[in-house]
């Protein structure tokens, strides 16, 4: 799978998300998605999400997957 197409799934399931996504292999991908919706929520709350953006795929295409989840001010204050 292409990291454009599952940072397309990412942005089109959660709203107002960013997603920059990277892999060397295809198989095992590096997820940051930065969205206004992860505001109030747990850890294992903003990754449930993204597990439920990607649906089926993490059964099958996708073999690992490391996320960072982040609301825009902490994107903000990550990137001073």
């Amino acid at each position: 799978m292409a990291p454009e197409a599952i940072k397309h799934l990412i942005e089109a399931a959660i709203p107002g998300a960013r997603a920059i996504v990277e892999s060397e292999d295809r198989i095992h991908f590096q997820a940051t998605v930065i969205s206004p919706a992860f505001s109030g929520l747990s850890m294992v709350k903003k990754h449930q999400l993204v597990y439920q953006a990607l649906g089926d795929c993490m059964q099958s295409e996708i073999h690992a997957l490391s996320i960072t989840t982040l609301t825009p001010e902490e994107w903000d204050s990550a990137c001073k």
